[in-house]
């Protein structure tokens, strides 16, 4: 391969801007702030989102690293209220399901502190449902098809860099997965290689929107860290 061919091995000078260890921690610290308030909001308002907000949340979360650069991710954008109608239609019939039995008594349980059910009127009522779909063979160039490798992983990368993109540009969010998905793939119109991971559902808070406790729970830095 010549140096021109996108695919060749050259190395380009990374682009890290350096600052002082104070100004770093600095930094750290008040992008620690913006995330601690990040909460799973169910209840949204109608208000507009512009869409060239969003674009940039997903160049953000485009960025993630991936294996092999094969960036094996695609993000349906959905604002037609007619496709949101279908999406908390079908989504609604996997969830009685799974409520009525389904996802058994633990699973029940540990969800109740949480306030959760079957309705999900959030799906028509967010400005923006993003479901973004994990792809089993993807490639960096046009018309690439190649086997992804470690594709779950990449995308869940992917999602996190949305959701703190989202986060930080004063959106709220709600991670959604119905069980089974397969119906995602009919109504965004994407093949069968590809896996729903799940929606993320994004817009401003409803005024006067609140969370369960439960959800503020977090462990303390010295249960979940070993340092060697």
């Amino acid at each position: 391969m010549t140096t021109d061919d996108p695919r060749a091995f050259v190395l380009d000078p990374l682009d890290l801007e350096e600052t002082p260890p104070a100004a770093m921690q600095a930094r750290a610290e008040a992008f620690r702030q913006v995330m601690s308030r990040r909460r799973t909001v169910r209840d949204f308002s109608d208000r507009p989102v512009p869409r060239d907000l969003i674009e940039t949340c997903l160049l953000t979360a485009a960025s993630a690293p991936s294996g092999a650069n094969l960036q094996p991710w695609h993000f349906a954008v959905v604002g037609s209220p007619a496709i949101k109608t279908r999406i908390r239609e079908a989504a609604e019939d996997e969830e009685k399901a799974f409520y009525a039995g389904k996802a058994g008594e633990a699973w029940l349980e540990a969800l109740a502190p949480l306030g959760t059910d079957p309705d999900k009127p959030f799906l028509e009522i967010a400005p923006w449902l993003i479901v973004i779909f994990a792809q089993r063979r993807a490639g960096a160039l046009p018309g690439e098809d190649r086997k992804a490798y470690y594709f779950n992983e990449s995308v869940g990368i992917a999602t996190g860099l949305l959701l703190a993109s989202l986060q930080q540009a004063g959106l709220a969010t709600l991670t959604h997965t119905p069980a089974p998905m397969g119906f995602l793939n009919e109504i965004c119109g994407r093949p069968a290689t590809e896996k729903p991971y799940l929606i993320v559902v994004t817009g401003y808070p409803a005024e006067g929107a609140k969370t369960p406790r439960f959800a503020r729970l977090r462990k303390p830095l010295d249960s979940i860290t070993t340092w060697l």
